[in-house]
């Protein structure tokens, strides 16, 4: 298994889509993408979408490929769940989207002001004991108003409850503007939502299909925090 990540990590540091930043770009914040990912990554000037804690990159490489005129960035701390994803994109030539190795914690560190249009968070791990360490908490959420432009949108899909419920209660507390909501979002596709949420929803994780067949419940919101 060792050796199996060690091969892993070894090709991504030969993929032009896959970043692994050191502590330096961090605590001198000299990542020189920041700020120039369209200009110097994807040469465009389409929208930047991130998937924070992106596993295996299933839904970044999903949307790149529903949505071409945007950009996507899976972000995740796992580099050999990264390298699942990349190495679709490599492999089938995804110019749209990349990968980033980083904790989400420094996220600021990675993107400028106004630089990220969207957000999509995944199923992220639902803190159950600590709340401070949700991917909504207030303190992740004010990491994400530095890069986020005004009006971004914020994405959140969960199979949890405790999740769910904590992040529609961050977004009362904290004067967020809810744009849309369900705590079943197959059973209400047809009824209640968005046509272009409906229209993306076809998109699944691993671990969605996982919880699905095992009779788990998805919700999903999407709001903006400026």
């Amino acid at each position: 298994m060792a050796k199996n990540k060690l091969r892993r990590f070894s090709e991504m540091k030969d993929w032009s889509n896959c970043f692994e930043p050191t502590m330096d770009a961090i605590t001198l914040e000299n990542f020189p993408l920041k700020g120039n990912w369209n200009k110097n990554h994807f040469k465009n000037e389409n929208p930047i979408v991130l998937e924070l804690g992106c596993g295996k990159g299933e839904y970044s490489i999903g949307l790149s490929q529903h949505f071409p005129t945007k950009n996507f960035i899976g972000v995740d701390i796992k580099g050999a769940r990264i390298w699942v994803g990349a190495k679709e994109a490599v492999e089938k030539e995804y110019s749209n989207v990349a990968f980033l190795r980083t904790k989400i914690d420094f996220i600021s560190s990675f993107f400028a002001k106004d630089e990220v249009d969207e957000i999509w968070l995944t199923f992220s791990d639902p803190q159950p004991i600590k709340p401070n360490k949700r991917l909504t908490s207030k303190y992740f959420i004010e990491r994400y108003r530095q890069i986020l432009k005004t009006g971004g949108i914020i994405h959140l899909k969960t199979d949890s409850d405790v999740l769910f419920e904590s992040t529609l209660d961050q977004i009362e507390e904290h004067d967020y503007e809810l744009l849309e909501s369900t705590w079943d979002l197959y059973s209400e596709m047809d009824q209640n939502l968005d046509q272009t949420t409906r229209d993306i929803f076809h998109i699944k994780t691993h671990y969605e299909n996982l919880f699905v067949s095992r009779g788990s419940v998805i919700k999903y919101c999407r709001f903006k925090v400026s």
